[in-house]
């Protein structure tokens, strides 16, 4: 690597690693190893593996997880576009397959851009459950949404909030926590020279105060008996085992799951033997250190969220536990007079802000009448002209910066619902009337990427019975939701959006 590296740096590694230091330190010669995750919400492995034209080869603590040969280049397939895989280094998938998320389960990633990890839980979750996905930089959040929707995530939320007020929200709600903790970033110096020349020897301590702040926060959001990982991509013992002693001396009903020294992961140091530590050296995959907590399941004070009232996840979010309410209870409550929030919206005791909210669903509920088959589960939110559907009531995100309160439906303008491309990312080709697959052997699938119109035989669109040709198209790349089109006399307009589009 051209990047220097620190002298108090090395001084460290040796005392950390004595005689294996110098292997160590050899790694800094290495190209680092490349890798993608198969989004398992669009496609299976298997089906991955038998159409992908990339040398894969297995990662041994992700199923779903592969390395790629030097010198490819997966961004630029028409398969990364259809959101079939996330490019991921290999070290960092290993932290959520040590969460142990299930279809149904209730998550936050608490700070999760640009959303490797948060697209992985939502992989596992398999659109049965919650997921929250948090970051502190409002920039970063941008990137992290864009992700989630690419992916097809239909359960997911994002917010740009501080932690603390996240747990103050949601008070012991969660069965599931990641932290993902800012750190110094020693673990990524050989792929990250910026990194290199940022760190100083104050850096660690620095992060491991921020660090324990997070994780008091994660303790008052995560439910009875719930389970929390925590994990870093630096070596410094403050940052990892070092925290991870401070928060369990305040925290005396959690302890730690042990999972070092098995296979690919090494021990953590000290009485935390049972942390885990990924070394360069030792694994194909850059620096990482994971720690399991798990609560002992003794009550929490005032930590249950009242799931009985507006609070209550809809039945695809949450089907293990009693009847919810449906997004047509919502509607009901609007057209009762209660507004954002569930309560009223203006000296009109929001009748107002409740005929708007009205008219918005009924366009859209119009449109997708039309249009999809079944019509998607969820709280229909509004802001502004722009229609969600989400996991969770709006009234549960009150007061909350929310950058996305679910999954983005559309806009309505002028009384018509216009469908918004992360719509089109997160369906599946039998949901639509109207689905076209395009090639990705002969360029047709690149020339739409790049938003170009296509001519396009009405023969080669399928069309479910009773439904028109002319109108909106989901257009797939070999059988896969990539985004709309609208077809009328053989031509097929493009609705790519130009943000996204192939260059």
């Amino acid at each position: 690597m051209a990047a220097q590296l620190p002298g108090t740096f090395i001084q460290r590694m040796k005392e950390l690693l004595g005689n294996e230091y110098q292997q160590f330190a050899d790694t800094y010669k290495e190209t680092p190893y490349g890798g993608i995750r198969v989004n398992t919400l669009k496609i299976t492995v298997e089906a991955l593996r038998a159409l992908s034209p990339l040398g894969l080869e297995p990662i041994p603590w992700c199923p779903t997880g592969f390395y790629t040969e030097e010198g490819a280049r997966p961004g630029k397939h028409p398969y990364y576009h259809a959101g079939l895989y996330y490019i991921q280094e290999p070290s960092a998938m290993a932290p959520v397959e040590l969460l142990g998320v299930v279809p149904g389960d209730r998550v936050l990633d608490l700070c999760a851009a640009p959303g490797g990890k948060s697209t992985q839980i939502a992989a596992k979750l398999q659109g049965a459950g919650l997921l929250i996905s948090n970051d502190l930089h409002s920039e970063r959040t941008k990137a992290l949404a864009k992700n989630l929707e690419l992916y097809g995530v239909r359960n997911g939320i994002v917010l740009n909030e501080n932690p603390e007020r996240i747990a103050a929200a949601f008070p012991g709600f969660f069965d599931k926590i990641l932290i993902d903790a800012p750190c110094s970033g020693e673990g990524m110096f050989r792929k990250d020279e910026d990194m290199v020349r940022q760190w100083e020897p104050e850096t660690p301590a620095k992060y491991a105060d921020m660090q324990r702040e997070i994780l008091n926060s994660a303790a008052m959001a995560l439910a009875s008996g719930g389970t929390l990982v925590y994990s870093t991509c630096t070596f410094s013992p403050e940052e990892n085992e070092g925290s991870i002693a401070t928060f369990l001396a305040a925290h005396p009903h959690f302890s730690v799951v042990p999972v070092g020294g098995t296979g690919s992961f090494a021990p953590g140091f000290g009485e935390l033997a049972g942390t885990a530590r990924l070394w360069p050296h030792k694994v194909k995959g850059e620096g990482h250190f994971m720690a399991v907590l798990r609560h002992d399941g003794t009550a929490k004070p005032g930590a249950e969220v009242d799931t009985t009232d507006d609070v209550t996840l809809s039945v695809a979010a949450r089907p293990r536990k009693g009847k919810a309410e449906s997004g047509k209870s919502a509607v009901r409550r609007a057209e009762n007079g209660r507004g954002k929030g569930g309560r009223p919206a203006g000296r009109d005791g929001g009748r107002g802000q409740a005929s708007a909210e009205e008219a918005a669903l009924s366009a859209y509920r119009d449109w997708a009448r039309e249009q999809l088959s079944p019509e998607p589960e969820g709280h229909p939110v509004l802001f502004g002209d722009h229609l969600y559907l989400s996991p969770l009531p709006q009234a549960a995100l009150n007061g909350l910066k929310a950058v996305r309160p679910g999954w983005y439906l559309g806009q309505v303008r002028n009384g018509r619902f216009i469908p918004g491309h992360p719509l089109a990312t997160a369906l599946r080709p039998e949901e639509s009337s109207r689905s076209l697959s395009l090639s990705s052997a002969n360029g047709e699938a690149v020339s739409y990427l790049k938003g170009e119109t296509l001519a396009i035989p009405e023969e080669r669109l399928v069309v479910k019975p009773g439904s028109p040709l002319k109108g909106y198209v989901l257009v797939c790349i070999d059988g896969y939701s990539a985004g709309w089109g609208k077809w009328q006399d053989g031509m097929l307009k493009n609705e790519y959006p130009a943000g996204w589009r192939w260059t």
